[in-house]
């Protein structure tokens, strides 16, 4: 879908404002935290539970080359990991358990961050906005219809991974300059630093609970960027993005 040129931006220092979906507008990485709790425990006969996150979490590395990001990756690499850490003993019940927990996950009902619906609306009464995610196509946009939020975007982006070369694309292919471009979102290595590197603005709004995979060593040197924002949270949004209108 291309984005429909809705508003008059020639006197705006901002033309697209884009959000990120997961733990930027609903919540996604306790339903997470949950299913590895739940994980350990079934683990626990077969080894000490301090090692197991960080066992699964070297899994998943090595899988997301092949599975990508998402719910169905985390599963597969779950029971994976079952095998490994019980040497074959993994019993096929607690494989099925291992399935069932992937199967609530993704049926697990959409709960919007407190402001998020507000942010875009206020947004969108100046600016183009996108939602643009990653993971698996077709979780994002089964939570994107259950969020209630598709109908607030001028456009929806579902990407394997966001890095530069996607943000590139996306922005060609909707005819954004990255100058005037500004992506909003949690992770500072998915949504901030890819497109800080192509002279765009990011407006950080950190999430407690953001994977550790989404995270980059040195914060402060991202902190510093002349075109690095930060928001305590999603009511703060709006009036960032019209200090930099401004």
């Amino acid at each position: 879908m291309v984005l429909a040129v809705t508003h008059d931006h020639a006197e705006d220092a901002i033309d697209v404002v884009a959000f990120d979906g997961d733990d930027t507008l609903w919540h996604n990485e306790s339903i997470f935290s949950m299913t590895h709790e739940r994980f350990a425990e079934l683990m626990a006969p077969y080894v000490q539970v301090e090692s197991i996150g960080e066992r699964l979490l070297a899994t998943e590395m090595r899988n997301l080359r092949l599975f990508g990001y998402g719910v169905k990756s985390f599963m597969l690499s779950m029971i994976e990991t079952a095998i490994e850490l019980s040497r074959g003993k993994v019993t096929a019940a607690e494989v099925q358990a291992i399935i069932e927990a992937g199967r609530s996950m993704l049926e697990h009902p959409v709960e919007l961050l407190d402001g998020a619906e507000d942010a875009i609306r206020s947004v969108s009464e100046h600016h183009r906005v996108m939602l643009i995610t990653k993971g698996d196509l077709f979780d994002q946009e089964s939570k994107l219809a259950r969020s209630g939020l598709g109908d607030h975007f001028d456009a929806v982006e579902i990407v394997a991974t966001k890095d530069e070369r996607a943000y590139r694309r996306i922005m060609n292919r909707h005819g954004a300059d990255p100058r005037r471009f500004v992506m909003i979102g949690n992770s500072p290595r998915s949504d901030i630093v890819p497109v800080l590197d192509l002279g765009g603005w990011a407006i950080h709004v950190p999430h407690p609970l953001t994977w550790a995979h989404e995270r980059i060593e040195d914060e402060g040197e991202m902190a510093a960027r002349e075109r690095f924002r930060l928001a305590a949270s999603l009511d703060e949004v709006p009036a960032v993005i019209a200090d930099l209108r401004a």
